[in-house]
């Protein structure tokens, strides 16, 4: 007896299992977000659990993609996060990208020449963090909310394709979430595909992936 396989079948399984091996986790809007446990640049070690009762913002980053020097030199995320810290927002920076990756001199020359405003700057390079929450691309941004659950998750704003000049005029997926927290309502979109260089983790100990990535 011949068994016919359905070969297009046989890809999506294969591109899903590759997949499965560059980001381990997932976590929906409306769900608890995943806690964990950091050390920023200062050395001071911090759960994000420790922040429950505030709205916590996500951003992954790499100092050296385009869509996130887009985004700072336009003054777009700056100016995101300077409303963030102005309602009491705790901001967490996370380079969860192997080959992007600063050391801790050299991450704080980057937030200081791009005007950063943030609670702390995360060096994540086994990707452990960036795998718990799938963080596909830089920029990809997670907003918790004051429970501990996933408010949204997705993109900065709605286009990708812009440029310098009108980045500014974009919907900003991030500030309208932001907005909608602090009035105590639902966000109007939990959930948008992010955009941006994609996250080249590195392998559990902390060496660059070197694989292609399709």
């Amino acid at each position: 007896m011949t068994t016919r396989v359905n070969t297009r079948w046989v890809a999506f399984i294969l591109v899903g299992l590759s997949l499965a091996g560059v980001v381990d986790g997932a976590v929906a809007p409306g769900q608890p977000a995943p806690d964990f446990t950091f050390t920023d640049l200062a050395g001071k070690t911090q759960k994000v659990s420790d922040f429950r009762g505030k709205v916590v913002v996500l951003e992954w980053l790499n100092p050296a993609c385009p869509f996130v020097v887009r985004h700072y030199r336009s003054g777009n995320l700056p100016g995101t996060q300077a409303m963030a810290a102005a309602d009491g927002v705790i901001w967490l920076q996370i380079n969860s990208t192997a080959m992007g990756d600063l050391d801790p001199i050299k991450s704080r020359e980057w937030q200081k020449k791009q005007g950063v405003i943030a609670t702390a700057y995360i060096r994540d390079q086994s990707g452990q963090v960036g795998r718990l929450y799938a963080a596909e691309t830089t920029p990809h941004v997670y907003v918790i909310a004051r429970d501990g659950t996933l408010a949204y998750q997705g993109a900065i704003d709605d286009q990708p394709q812009a440029t310098l000049a009108n980045t500014l005029d974009a919907h900003n997926y991030v500030k309208a979430a932001l907005v909608a927290l602090r009035g105590g309502q639902a966000v109007p979109m939990a959930q948008t595909k992010a955009y941006g260089c994609g996250v080249k983790y590195g392998s559990p100990e902390g060496n660059a992936d070197a694989s292609p990535r399709r």
